[in-house]
């Protein structure tokens, strides 16, 4: 049940920032250090940043609707931000200037990640 609940606040967060990304991107990309190129900058930007943060959430919800999902969903969070802490980690060793935001994402990454480790370990 635990872990539904925790799959179910990652979904909302992620639900949360597609909608962000969608409805006002220009806002969103200066966050985290884009700027985006009318055109194609843009639609690239709506299709990663807001089409896979939708999926995502959807797949992090999808265990409130079906509870069999529960550990495959659990798998993929934990597959999802394992990747994301390690090429944050490198970044932070590979480049100079990065600002609060990005450490700020970082942290939530590595939250999430402990998280979904801890419930993995538990199952």
């Amino acid at each position: 049940m635990m872990a539904r609940l925790f799959l179910a606040a990652v979904g909302s967060l992620y639900i949360i920032l597609a909608l962000w990304c969608s409805f006002a991107p220009e806002s969103t990309s200066r966050t985290v250090g884009f700027t985006l190129k009318p055109g194609s900058g843009q639609s690239e930007f709506l299709t990663v940043y807001g089409g896979l943060e939708l999926a995502l959430g959807i797949a992090f919800l999808w265990p409130l609707y079906q509870k069999e999902a529960t550990v495959y969903a659990l798998f993929i969070c934990l597959v999802l931000h394992g990747c994301l802490v390690l090429f944050r980690t490198l970044g932070f060793f590979l480049f100079d200037g990065i600002e609060s935001s990005t450490y700020s994402l970082a942290l939530g990454e590595w939250v999430i990640f402990l998280i979904s480790l801890g419930f993995w370990i538990r199952k």
